[in-house]
């Protein structure tokens, strides 16, 4: 194992943690996770840092016929990002665009009764936000994730992945209030390749590590 190859979610969110130490023990602060590789992530960063966890649901928006590919994304609260050089570049027509969001905005919202089972979101105003992902490439998911957060009138958005592009990291500092990349590798490639272990997380996995953490806060209190 390379210096900047994760063994799994579970040990890139350790070392990440390790970087935030800072944000220890403070009482402003919580963790949001991108659902669902950033979920086991930010777990170990939640439980590192004694703050709360909870989820902030965003959809990548694929290319048609490339859907690993992202032209955008969409978040709780109605925020869509469009990447328009994507979308430009590809000639995707504005029909394309709007069949794939109403495709991700029903996932997103099956996701959030699923994870949530229809709780609120909770107050983010005046917190310390961290918003966590397993991975930043091109960085549409988060770009969405950081503006539907604004939405909710936070002190402070922190963004924070174990591996990232670093130009990704430089675009993010201009709508973030913090950007922290544990590493940027070059060339980047794939967030994939920087873990030994990327293998899916499922929505069960997701479910537990929520109700685990809940139940660490409450015993905490």
């Amino acid at each position: 194992m390379t210096a900047d190859v994760f063994r799994d979610r579970r040990h890139a969110g350790r070392v990440l943690a390790q970087v935030l130490a800072g944000y220890a023990n403070r009482s402003d602060v919580f963790v949001l996770a991108l659902p669902r590789g950033g979920v086991p992530v930010a777990y170990e960063v939640a439980d590192v840092l004694h703050a709360p966890l909870d989820v902030l649901v965003v959809r990548k928006l694929g290319v048609p016929g490339h859907e690993e590919y992202a032209m955008g994304a969409l978040a709780s609260g109605g925020v869509r990002v469009l990447n328009d050089e994507v979308v430009q570049r590809l000639g995707i027509s504005d029909a394309a665009v709007d069949a794939v969001t109403r495709h991700e905005q029903r996932e997103l919202e099956r996701r959030e009764r699923l994870y949530r089972g229809g709780r609120p979101l909770p107050d983010m105003r005046g917190r310390t936000v961290i918003l966590v992902d397993d991975g930043l490439a091109t960085g549409s998911t988060m770009l969405a994730a950081v503006r539907a957060l604004r939405a909710q009138q936070p002190a402070r958005i922190v963004v924070a992945v174990p591996t990232a592009a670093a130009e990704t990291c430089v675009q993010l500092r201009s709508e973030a209030d913090e950007v922290v990349c544990a590493t940027t590798p070059e060339p980047f490639g794939a967030v994939g390749m920087w873990y030994d272990d990327f293998s899916q997380t499922s929505d069960e996995e997701v479910r537990e590590l929520l109700a685990r953490a809940e139940k660490d806060a409450t015993h905490a209190a």
